[in-house]
């Protein structure tokens, strides 16, 4: 089974510190990278392997600890424990630090955009999630303070092509928020984690969910709206979220991040047992069926990396292509590659 990832290059990114977190442009030549270091770094590919193109260094005090492409890929977001989001403009010879929000009371945690441009998230220790608003002279605002969770906010996403965000947290939940008369509020909370959840990512249809957790399990979340086939009660004109499978018995330690290829539907996960894994839906389950879906492991990589693996991407443009990256300071590179019969 582990051939099904196979090992295409490794970089030392983040020399003697850990590397975070990892964000693909979205037309997947660039890749961002964020560390320990104070730095962001930008990769492109060159030959076979991936070098370094720019180094995003004076924009910190402190670890950073994720990285956001706008839509548009002309901007980078960073988010720093030194409570900080810097907005990087991408220039002809580089990136310049255009802008930086100030106003969360300690460490940011994680920074996305909305599929519009218009919007961007950021969440922190202090158990918030702010809504940033873009205007077209780039000034941000802050249009709305959301505080529903009741511990650190570990990471925010937006759905992929709706207004609709979602948070993860210390305090075992996700919740969702949308805007409702001219501002923001929380209008789903899904419990069913046993500890601290640590990511979050959409499909590329936005209606299902994938979250993953301490307690070493994902839960695969499904959108369901009012009058719905399979009777699922929903409260007004709020759709509700079910969970509808859960994976557990794969990891063994923490799952710090899971990301959702676009392209293949296929389902990575990046663990603190220094494995990765990836998961597909059985072609027996279809979305539209009421049935439950269920999901397969197709590959383990069982020392992906020497530490933590803190994150996994897939390319957005290239079928197959993941990058992770750990707390040893690497970055890898690998070709997954769809078992027969999947």
């Amino acid at each position: 089974m582990k051939e099904a990832l196979a090992l295409q290059s490794r970089v030392a990114a983040h020399p003697e510190a850990r590397c975070w977190f990892l964000a693909w442009s979205p037309g997947g030549a660039l890749l961002a990278s964020c560390g320990g270091d104070r730095a962001v770094r930008i990769w492109g590919r060159e030959g076979s392997g991936w070098v370094c193109r720019a180094v995003l260094s004076d924009g910190h005090q402190r670890t950073v600890r994720r990285v956001a492409w706008s839509p548009c890929g002309s901007y980078l977001a960073s988010a720093s424990f030194d409570a900080t989001t810097c907005i990087w403009k991408r220039c002809e010879d580089g990136f310049e630090c255009v802008t930086t929000l100030e106003g969360h009371e300690n460490e940011v945690k994680s920074v996305a955009w909305a599929p519009s441009g218009s919007l961007l998230a950021t969440c922190s220790r202090d158990k918030s999630v702010w809504v940033w608003e873009v205007d077209e002279e780039e000034e941000y605002e802050c249009v709305s303070v959301l505080n529903s969770h009741t511990q650190d906010v570990k990471h925010v996403v937006w759905h992929p092509n709706q207004e609709l965000l979602a948070s993860a947290s210390y305090d075992d939940t996700v919740k969702l928020y949308h805007e409702e008369e001219d501002d923001w509020v929380c209008c789903a909370t899904l419990e069913g984690h046993e500890s601290t959840v640590w990511s979050v990512a959409f499909d590329g249809s936005g209606e299902r969910l994938a979250s993953c957790s301490d307690d070493k399990t994902v839960r695969i979340w499904q959108c369901y709206r009012p009058g719905n086939e399979e009777g699922v009660a929903c409260s007004g004109t709020d759709p509700t979220w079910k969970c509808v499978c859960n994976l557990s018995g794969y990891h063994t330690r923490t799952i710090y991040d899971v990301s959702w290829c676009r392209l293949t539907g296929a389902l990575a996960t990046a663990c603190g047992d220094d494995a990765i894994r990836v998961f597909e839906e059985s072609t027996s389950s279809s979305p539209s069926s009421s049935q439950q879906p269920t999901f397969s492991l197709t590959a383990h990589v069982p020392r992906a990396h020497s530490q933590d693996v803190n994150c996994v991407a897939w390319n957005p443009k290239e079928p197959g292509l993941l990058a992770s990256c750990s707390d040893d300071g690497e970055i890898a590179f690998w070709k997954y590659q769809q078992p027969e019969g999947c």
